[in-house]
């Protein structure tokens, strides 16, 4: 069964609202077997939307929609789709009076125009929002299949979950199980080039490698009637991988280096803290995302400028004037130093130049000192990342801090120097 996700918003094509449902329904799609080979995004015109409905139901067995279900002029997508497979619109009283309910409760008036949410293609299967006011649905119609669920993702992903898993379970007799193996330190082309040959050959279980920031995730993925049997295709696949990429390696099916140091520190029962210069708290702010930081996370320090790296981590300023605020002695300094303000176990650091424009020492862009100090030592790793932009030179620090981390919790060499 191939899927067509079609995405009806205006806003969307001009970028005021980013399509994240789009890479969550397929995420989700993928694991019950069905496979989503088109996105299309269309704005808020009756016209295009119908010639993209057009352009859909010939080429693909199911067809989700999401967006343009709510009650204002422009959420035709109802109105689009009943026309284009020739149901008429029907109204549904049950969903009427939620609707009505619903004002209520909140001490609200209610427009007219609400109960325009109530009106659906004949014969269809109800979707109820118990996560807003829009209804969804699903037909059957010419031998494609349609579900229509609404635009925002608090509200799409859950309606997914709950009401069209139970629908398209049925139209796939196939389950698809993906294990991620995450990894950094090497590059993507580095990875493909080991893997290649092999990956050209396999159909199922298959390799795939993605490009993400700073590091890089392989995708096996298998297809089999049952979800055991497809993890059991998965499973060789992924230890040959380890194997052939070692510590590089940081987890499968952790998805990120601070989620897995989150669960290494737990396990250890320690505790980090954190001094950031050229990250600007990234590595505080990602960290603490995480639910359960703060059994582990002692606090950090911004310290921008020399003399606040001096002030309240206790470093010598003659050091920083000797040395320079970007060096291997300040990022050792600063990682010993927030450790000990904050009275933590570890103590990670991160100093640099991000650019655009060096500063005053000559140092490239680029240039980063990522420090890690702990009772038994104190390791720096040294960056040359060049210049690829602030954001990037930020995130790839902070993923440093992570995987020193990563390693020291794991007894693996922290620096290769």
């Amino acid at each position: 069964m191939n899927v067509e996700i079609l995405a009806v918003g205006t806003e969307l094509l001009l970028g005021n609202t980013v399509n994240t449902d789009a890479a969550d329904l397929s995420d989700r799609l993928a694991a019950l077997g069905l496979n989503v080979f088109w996105h299309t995004v269309v704005g808020d015109n009756p016209g295009r939307l119908s010639d993209a409905v057009s352009i859909a139901r010939a080429r693909a067995d199911i067809i989700i929609t999401t967006g343009g279900l709510g009650p204002t002029y422009d959420d035709l997508t109802k109105n689009v789709l009943a026309d284009c497979f020739g149901k008429k619109l029907v109204f549904h009283e049950e969903e009427a009076d939620f609707l009505r309910r619903f004002y209520e409760r909140r001490g609200r008036p209610m427009t007219e125009n609400v109960l325009q949410q109530a009106w659906l293609p004949e014969g269809c299967q109800v979707f109820h929002n118990d996560w807003g006011t829009a209804p969804g649905c699903a037909f059957e119609a010419e031998g494609v299949h349609v579900v229509m669920l609404p635009g925002p993702p608090y509200e799409c992903l859950p309606m997914f979950d709950h009401c069209a898993v139970p629908y398209l379970r049925l139209l796939s007799g196939e389950t698809l199980v993906s294990r991620q193996i995450h990894v950094f330190g090497l590059g993507e082309s580095d990875i493909e080039a080991r893997f290649r040959e092999e990956m050209e050959h396999m159909a199922n279980p298959s390799l795939a490698t993605y490009a993400k920031e700073g590091e890089v995730m392989l995708r096996v993925t298998a297809k089999a009637p049952t979800e055991a049997e497809a993890a059991a295709l998965c499973e060789p696949v992924v230890e040959k991988v380890r194997k052939a990429l070692g510590s590089y390696v940081y987890s499968v099916d952790i998805d990120s280096l601070e989620a897995l140091v989150l669960k290494l520190l737990k396990e250890k029962q320690l505790t980090f803290a954190a001094a950031e210069s050229l990250t600007g708290g990234l590595i505080g702010a990602r960290f603490t995302a995480l639910s359960g930081a703060s059994a582990v996370f002692r606090g950090g320090a911004v310290t921008y400028c020399d003399e606040v790296k001096a002030g309240m981590l206790g470093i010598d300023a003659g050091l920083i004037a000797e040395k320079h605020a970007v060096s291997r002695e300040v990022a050792a300094a600063m990682a010993q130093g927030v450790r000990k303000a904050a009275g933590a176990d570890l103590g990670v650091s991160a100093t640099g130049i991000a650019g655009p424009d060096t500063d005053e020492s000559g140092q490239p862009v680029g240039t980063v000192f990522v420090g890690l100090a702990a009772a038994d030592g104190v390791w720096v790793r040294h960056l040359t990342l060049g210049s690829r932009g602030r954001d990037r030179i930020r995130t790839i620090s902070a993923s440093n801090a992570f995987d020193m981390l990563r390693r020291y919790l794991t007894d693996l060499p922290v620096t290769e120097e």
